[in-house]
């Protein structure tokens, strides 16, 4: 199974790609989409839309994971990054995709096993689950392949909690 993996934002929106086999996790790709500032916000939501088009075309996922929103004191910034998710959540509807989300509190509990972890500690993980060299740069890229991870994780579960259920 291939998993997208989206952290959205309307300057940089992550991604993650990983193939599923077994209990084990490939990396197929990671990356962002970026937009530059100054330019209306209609225009930069299209941009987003179309690189997601292309990111799904291109690597044909199965499922996609993104990151729920999360207002922390910025009600403005929470608003802009909403219109972002909208724009990445129609392109995977379009496509057909099941979407699974996930808080950041789930993330980091997935990969760390604690939903109070720092940034670094969860990127080291990515690292590790994934076998990588080094941690995924830039951050929002290691973000959305922990989303997708996150998601492996929450679907193996299910998985095994099925199975025990019909043993």
């Amino acid at each position: 199974m291939v998993i997208l993996g989206i952290d959205p934002g309307t300057a940089t929106t992550g991604f993650g790609i990983i193939r599923v086999v077994g209990n084990s996790f490939k990396t197929v790709d990671y990356g962002v989409i970026t937009t530059p500032p100054g330019i209306p916000m209609e225009q930069r939501l299209v941009m987003i839309y179309e690189q997601m088009n292309k990111i799904i075309d291109t690597w044909k996922p199965d499922q996609v994971a993104i990151e729920e929103l999360y207002f922390n004191q910025n009600v403005t910034t929470g608003i802009t990054v909403g219109q972002a998710r909208g724009v990445l959540l129609l392109s995977c509807a379009q496509k057909g995709l099941p979407v699974f989300e996930y808080t950041p509190l789930q993330v980091k509990q997935a990969i760390v096993g604690n939903g109070r972890a720092e940034k670094k500690q969860v990127q080291f993980m990515v690292k590790t689950f994934l076998g990588l060299r080094e941690i995924p740069k830039p951050d929002d890229a290691a973000d959305g392949l922990a989303i997708a991870i996150c998601h492996a994780h929450h679907d193996q579960t299910k998985t095994r909690r099925n199975n025990e259920r019909y043993r």
